[in-house]
Parts: structure tokens; C-alpha cells; sequence
């Protein structure tokens, strides 16, 4: 527990005086976190890190955390959907160049991989940018809350488990309670800092994307017993790896965005 706080401290240290920053160091920062990412889920499933398809990857990655459309030559413009189809063909080559040692289902894992980090990342620029801090403070406190009070609500109250064969600690108590938790956070930061005209309707929002960021978490949590890790990496001592961390907010923050709560 002791170097799980310090741990936790000197990454709030770290993350939160970039966040107010903003700006290219936020943005870069946010591409390093997705890089670490990246690479945490590529070591899951065994692929070389320093490989033709990683790099492909990585780049499929990077593209898809950029802006709409993006200016590649002159007046030549290439959407994230002709990039994907780029690496797709990419990969699917690849395959046949190196006799399947790199397989169909190698190729797939890191395309959906690349998706999920990618564009849950680029909604955390996109939140910076377009809303504000505000909007990333409430992601960030919605999170920290819902951990906090299914921690709490699971260790007082928990009997049901949520689901046994992803995440065996977990209840369905300490979800409820987080999801609670993270409803009152959501209230004192509206008569704090307002984020919406309705109170009624912020509520609402709090309890999709605290359900939403749970989901986060155990999809998270399938993808580490699937391939028999304890943690996504090592980089936080006490706390594993990047997506260890970040796993329910880069579900939650493109959820945001779908339902038009962040202008």
C-alpha cells in the first residue's frame, strides 16, 4: 500500500500540472501514455516489440490520434478511414511476407488494439481541447470516485461477485457503489464549476460513463486473464502499467463525446 500512495503521488505530480499545461505538452504526453499502452497490449499477445508489424502499428496508432483530416501533401488529404484500410493492407502483407510466423489473428489483435487505445487517447486531446479543463477534471474525478467507492462498497457490503472469471474481487455491492460515489463527486463538482444546465440530466451522464468506465475495467481485466498477466506492465510500481490506469477513462471519454455532453 505504501508504494502504491507514493506511486500515486508522484504520477498526480507528473500528470496533473501537464493537464493544466495543456497545449503540445499535453498532446505529446497524451501519445507517449498511448505508446506505453500500445506496447503493454502487443507484449500480452507475444509480438516483438521491435518488429515490422509493431512499427506499423504504432504508426496506425499515432494517425488515428490526430485531427479529422490531416494535410499529407499539398492539397492531398487522407482520412483515418483510408489509414485504416492502409493498415490493414499493411498487416494482412505482412502475414504472407513472413510465412504466417506473424498470423491473421496477430494482424487483427493489433488493428483493434490500435482502435481501442488509439481513439481513447485522442478523445483525451479532443476533451482538452474542446471542453476544457473542467471536462477533463470531471472524467478524472468520475473515475477516481467510482474506484474509490467500489473499493469501499465492495469490502463493507460486497456478497454478490459481478463477474468471477474476469475480475474475481469484484462485486456487485462495490459497483453499485462506486457508480453511487461517483453521482455525489459528480454533484459537488456541478455546484462547484457548472457543466450542464440540468442537474437531472449530469446525473444521468455520471452513471453511463461510471457504468461505462466499470466495462472499461473488466474488458481490461479480460484482456490480462486471456493471456495470463497480473498487470498490463511495470512502469507504475504497486500500480502495473499504463492501461492498468487508464482503462476506464479511455472507455468512458469517447462515450462523452458520442452522446455531444462535451460542446
Amino acid at each position: 500500500m505504501k508504494q502504491r500512495t507514493i506511486t500515486a503521488i508522484i504520477a498526480g505530480l507528473i500528470f496533473i500540472p501537464i493537464v493544466l499545461l495543456g497545449g503540445t505538452p499535453f498532446t505529446l504526453f497524451v501519445y507517449l501514455l498511448a505508446s506505453i499502452a500500445i506496447f503493454e497490449l502487443m507484449r500480452m499477445k507475444k509480438i516483438a516489440r521491435y518488429s515490422v508489424s509493431s512499427l506499423i502499428t504504432l504508426l496506425f496508432m499515432w494517425s488515428l490520434m490526430l485531427p479529422e483530416a490531416m494535410p499529407y501533401h499539398l492539397n492531398v488529404f487522407v482520412s483515418k478511414s483510408e489509414l485504416s484500410l492502409l493498415a490493414v493492407l499493411l498487416l494482412l502483407s505482412y502475414t504472407v511476407l513472413v510465412n504466417n510466423r506473424f498470423s491473421f489473428d496477430d494482424a487483427g489483435f493489433v488493428l483493434i488494439s490500435a482502435i481501442y487505445v488509439g481513439m481513447g487517447f485522442y478523445y483525451l486531446i479532443e476533451t482538452r481541447l474542446d471542453g476544457g479543463l473542467a471536462y477533463v477534471f470531471y472524467a478524472l474525478f468520475v473515475v477516481w470516485a467510482t474506484d474509490t467507492g467500489a473499493y469501499i462498497f465492495g469490502r463493507l457490503f460486497g456478497k454478490k461477485k459481478l463477474w468471477p472469471k474476469i475480475s474475481p474481487k469484484k462485486t456487485v455491492e462495490g459497483a453499485l457503489g462506486g457508480v453511487a460515489l461517483a453521482c455525489v463527486v459528480a454533484v459537488v463538482f456541478q455546484l462547484v464549476h457548472p457543466l450542464h444546465s440540468s442537474m437531472f440530466l449530469l446525473i444521468l451522464v455520471t452513471i453511463l460513463i461510471s457504468v461505462t468506465g466499470q466495462i472499461g475495467d473488466l474488458v481490461e481485466s479480460a484482456f490480462k486473464r486471456h493471456y495470463l498477466v497480473k498487470d498490463s506492465g511495470k512502469i507504475l510500481p504497486g500500480h502495473g502499467g499504463v492501461l492498468d490506469r487508464f482503462d476506464s477513462l479511455i472507455f468512458m471519454l469517447p462515450v462523452l463525446h458520442l452522446i455531444n455532453f462535451i460542446p
